[in-house]
């Protein structure tokens, strides 16, 4: 009474295909919302400590503001007071100021 008949079930036709499509759809979304973005931060980042150069003033990652005075292949002097100068990683240079910013704090 209680107890149906099992019957075979029937082949299905492009339904594995469509279990996967909310899986590349999640992925697709994941890589314009939060990879492309991450990578074109890294790539101005890049550009900007590339394109340091003497005279630039720049905060440290650190939170250090001064001013370029000598720029090497890995390393950037600054000068954070009068005649004192520190030497830091090209990488630890987080961003630009525009040129006279120093002179406003």
């Amino acid at each position: 009474m209680f107890i149906s008949n099992a019957y075979a079930a029937g082949a299905t036709t492009g339904g594995d295909l469509m279990s996967f499509l909310p899986l590349v759809v999640i992925f697709v979304l994941f890589f314009f919302m939060i990879i492309r973005p991450q990578m074109k931060a890294a790539k101005a980042q890049r550009e900007m400590i590339t394109a340091l150069q003497k005279g630039d003033e720049v905060v440290t990652s650190g939170g250090i503001v001064g001013k370029v005075t000598k720029v090497t292949e890995s390393f950037v002097s600054l000068e954070i007071a009068a005649n004192i100068e520190i030497t830091v990683q090209k990488q630890a240079v987080q961003s630009a100021l525009p040129k006279g910013t120093i002179k406003s704090i």
